[in-house]
């Protein structure tokens, strides 16, 4: 579900809770007109229907904040799942295209025809998480580092770098060889064709 889908979702949500609250609130002024009319008092009994009313609005104003604040990471989970698929349907950029005409916009019969293999992989780099770039793009330019020269050039904690690269091996982007006791660490054949 990509983001647009789950804000209207979510909208949809908060705008039911509210009319809810709104109908019981109703509903309780309603009630409470009727049993006033046949008592000859207006004395409400239970919850007043503004209870009902701010109760809604407040249950709705938490939901659209919880909502608000993990909106950022949701989006970024759902993008990050269809980053892979999507780069690989994108269409090639056009020349004309300013800045990224500058990086990989070649036809994919020239690209695959240069023997420099780190052209086309911008456009990867660019549809990855930052956290991932960093761990990426040192291995691109200098292939064969070490999970310790990468921790350096990354500026990330070892346990970071190691799980980072742990994703980046089992989709595939690189490969690692054990080199005593850390791993060398290779682009995939797959990251150049990309």
């Amino acid at each position: 579900m990509d983001r647009t889908t789950l804000d209207a979702v979510v909208a949809v949500f908060v705008a039911g809770i509210v009319v809810l609250g709104v109908g019981a609130a109703w509903q309780t002024y309603r009630q409470s007109q009727v049993h006033g009319e046949m008592m000859g008092h207006t004395a409400v009994h239970g919850p007043h229907p503004s209870v009902y009313l701010f109760g809604s609005i407040l249950i709705a104003g938490v939901v659209a904040g919880a909502y608000w604040i993990v909106r950022e990471q949701v989006g970024a989970e759902t993008e990050h799942r269809a980053s892979p698929r999507a780069a690989e349907s994108e269409p090639e950029p056009e020349s004309d295209s300013g800045s990224r005409a500058d990086v990989g916009s070649e036809s994919p019969s020239r690209a695959e025809s240069t023997t420099e293999p780190s052209r086309p992989t911008p456009r990867v780099l660019d549809v990855l998480p930052e956290d991932e770039r960093r761990i990426l793009k040192p291995v691109v330019d200098s292939p064969g580092l070490t999970q310790i020269e990468l921790r350096d050039r990354a500026d990330f904690s070892k346990s970071k770098v190691s799980q980072t690269v742990t994703d980046l091996e089992k989709r595939g982007l690189l490969y690692r060889e054990p080199q005593g006791r850390t791993y060398r660490v290779y682009p995939s054949d797959d990251l150049e064709e990309r």
